[in-house]
């Protein structure tokens, strides 16, 4: 009796070998796994640029503060996650390291562009191997070098550059609120009031600042917002 394999079977164990169709399984099952982590929205500003992160906690005992979703990985670079969140730390290792490096060998701080296509190429090479297998996250890297810069690097290893930009679970609503009430000429608070007001659509009632994390990076660098920070731009907005 002849055995049929299910569809996929033999094409997405190795993630080198194409499917019939043109497809690398593997590719887009971590890509599936992107689309399952909470949101993450980039917003290019007239100043800066702004990072703002759903820290989503699975359990009650859990500290918000124990979640990391936006790190520093220069002076005027910032870079934020979804996904394997131990996929996403060693990205943000390789991309301090690059940054390092080429700090140290052109004494000069890696531009946003050059440190992207960097990460991009790292993760690209994951998904031609065997044995090994694509990263499991997506990342938004903002910088400021002359002007502020978004980019966007899925788990293929494609770059791509936003003035807007959301990731994970809540993409697609926060897509529209970005589309609806983006401007070129927004600054940084207006840009955070922006993000915030997308998350809170799409968390709705389970919305509280705590769980949100916020980052602005400027000409003067890359900064964490703290809560309080939040709160006061916030309000701000409604004088």
């Amino acid at each position: 009796m002849q055995m049929i394999a299910p569809e996929g079977m033999g094409y997405d164990r190795v993630v080198t070998v194409f499917s019939p169709d043109g497809r690398l399984f593997q590719v887009q099952y971590a890509m599936e796994a992107v689309k399952r982590g909470a949101t993450v929205i980039g917003i290019t500003a007239k100043d800066g640029i702004v990072l703002v992160a759903d820290k989503k906690v699975l359990h009650p005992l859990v500290h918000f503060r124990s979640i990391e979703k936006i790190s520093k990985v220069d002076h005027s670079v910032g870079a934020a996650t979804i996904g394997l969140v131990a996929d996403g730390k060693k990205l943000i290792d390789e991309a301090r390291l690059e940054a390092q490096r080429h700090r140290l060998i052109y004494d000069e701080p890696i531009k946003v562009h050059q440190l992207v296509k960097d990460v991009s190429s790292y993760m690209q090479l994951f998904t031609q191997y065997g044995g090994l297998r694509p990263f499991g996250v997506t990342i938004l890297i903002g910088g400021y070098d002359n002007k502020p810069k978004l980019f966007e690097v899925d788990p293929s290893g494609t770059p791509t550059e936003w003035k807007a930009t959301a990731i994970g679970e809540g993409r697609t609503p926060a897509i529209k609120i970005l589309e609806s009430g983006y401007k070129e000429s927004l600054l940084t608070d207006d840009a955070l009031r922006l993000g915030i007001k997308a998350l809170k659509e799409i968390l709705k009632d389970k919305f509280q600042i705590t769980r949100i994390a916020a980052a602005v990076v400027t000409e003067k660098g890359f900064k964490h917002l703290s809560q309080d920070e939040m709160e006061g731009i916030i309000h701000g907005s409604k004088n």
